[in-house]
């Protein structure tokens, strides 16, 4: 059984969230029958959309702090549950011989088989969606990609006002709104590309459209890694 080391805290509750998933979706009849779970939840790690945006320190020297300690602890491969984190992963991954799972190439591979042909909307960070990087994985495994315009600034009001300042319960009329827009430019499915979104996946998925979770996947993906059993996404 391979050890899973979790590089946390972007945010808490997201990573909380990932560490559910991955009891989820586990098949298990007992405690033991889990994977080993190595969590270093680690709050200072400076904000990755104000890295990206050039208005803020860089992650990339709290993130090794925790790839340190999830080294000495003897885990045999990493998981960010962070999206934003995603962009700079090449950047991190040189830090370390331990290797990644990485996130996003996961979800684009699960994108292109399970919704082949249909155009993805994309809710994320300023960060992630200016870095491009959701779009770079998918569009290599030939799948188009639409963001938000107009309603962009309210998708980040929501992780950031709302999920990351502890209210999860702000209204989902700016995620909403968001929505429709991707619908308007033709998007089938929506991905949630901020973790913060997939820590209230339940609540957005009352909005009753085609939702993609890369937690869900990142979570199944590590089980399947860790030599357990899954449940299907």
């Amino acid at each position: 059984m391979k050890i899973i080391g979790v590089i946390g805290g972007m945010g808490p509750l997201a990573t909380a969230d990932l560490y559910k998933k991955i009891i989820y979706f586990t098949v298990a009849e007992k405690d033991q029958d889990h994977s080993h779970v190595i969590i270093d939840s680690n709050p200072k790690i400076p904000d990755r959309t104000d890295y990206i945006l050039h208005r803020g320190p860089s992650p990339i020297p709290e993130i090794v702090k925790s790839i340190r300690r999830l080294e000495a602890a003897g885990c045999d491969f990493l998981i960010m549950p962070c999206n934003t984190a995603h962009t700079i992963i090449e950047e991190i991954k040189k830090t370390t011989k331990v290797p990644f799972l990485n996130m996003m190439e996961e979800t684009a591979k699960y994108v292109a088989k399970k919704h082949p042909g249909e155009i993805i909307g994309l809710l994320a960070t300023d960060g992630t969606v200016y870095s491009g990087a959701y779009h770079k994985y998918l569009e290599k495994e030939g799948v188009k990609v639409v963001t938000p315009s107009e309603n962009q600034e309210k998708v980040m009001d929501f992780i950031f006002k709302g999920v990351k300042s502890g209210n999860v319960m702000m209204s989902l009329k700016g995620i909403e709104d968001a929505v429709n827009e991707l619908k308007e430019k033709g998007a089938s499915v929506i991905l949630l590309g901020c973790t913060e979104l997939s820590a209230v996946s339940d609540r957005i998925k009352e909005l009753d459209y085609v939702f993609v979770d890369p937690l869900d996947i990142l979570a199944h993906a590590a089980v399947i890694k860790g030599g357990k059993k899954a449940k299907e996404v």
